[in-house]
């Protein structure tokens, strides 16, 4: 079966949030609904899609500012995160709420994922790898679909650790450069040159594109 993946672009801070799912299943999986948690709802509810779960690659507020609306919408939903930035949900100074403007808390995440983990979700595995730098307690999400022929496709959700031609923030207070150019290194730039990359902001890529033109490698 195809997997869909759909993109929902806030026009604040142009963070993505993705839907995936499935084609044909009514089951599907939201990853980082920051700062467009209403549209996502209203799209889950056009759609007649149903989330059984919720990821965060971390907890900075622009990507978990959406949660509550999820939550409110799908009772039960449980949302994932990683076990070094759960901290972050109910914390004002470590989601960055400050720098967005008043202080938000949200209620803590009900399940905490480390490197390594596989979720299996709405018939998806996803694979987690922890990425820190950008944030400490950072991960990505890998997913691959078996195509005829014996291929297989790669799909990345690494939120604000790699974007194309870039990469992310380090000068938040947990942020590390060496640590983030290492995570990339190690769990990023080994994935497959066809690997799709998509970020927690900005357009897609691939890995190959940016080990050849990223100016940080």
């Amino acid at each position: 079966m195809t997997i869909k993946i759909q993109t929902i672009t806030d026009n604040e801070m142009d963070q993505n949030a993705y839907i995936v799912n499935l084609e044909g299943s009514s089951e599907c999986v939201v990853i980082d609904p920051g700062m467009s948690g209403e549209e996502v709802v209203s799209t889950l509810q056009s759609q007649q899609l149903t989330p059984v779960a919720i990821l965060c690659t971390h907890g900075h507020y622009d990507h978990i500012k959406g949660v509550p609306a999820l939550r409110e919408a799908f009772p039960g939903v449980p949302t994932y995160i990683g076990a070094k930035d759960a901290d972050k949900f109910e914390e004002p100074h470590g989601n960055l709420s400050l720098h967005f403007g008043p202080p938000q808390s949200i209620p803590a995440a009900e399940k905490t994922v480390s490197h390594g983990n596989v979720l299996s979700l709405a018939g998806l595995k996803f694979e987690v790898r922890e990425t820190p730098g950008h944030s400490a307690g950072h991960v990505i999400y890998i997913l691959r679909e078996d195509l005829p022929y014996r291929k297989v496709k790669t799909m990345l959700f690494c939120g604000d650790v790699l974007f194309a031609g870039s990469i992310g923030r380090t000068d938040f207070y947990d942020g590390n450069t060496e640590k983030l150019i290492n995570s990339i290194k190690t769990q990023i730039l080994t994935l497959p040159d066809n690997t799709i990359v998509y970020s927690g902001h900005m357009g897609s890529t691939t890995v190959e594109r940016e080990k050849i033109y990223n100016p940080y490698f």
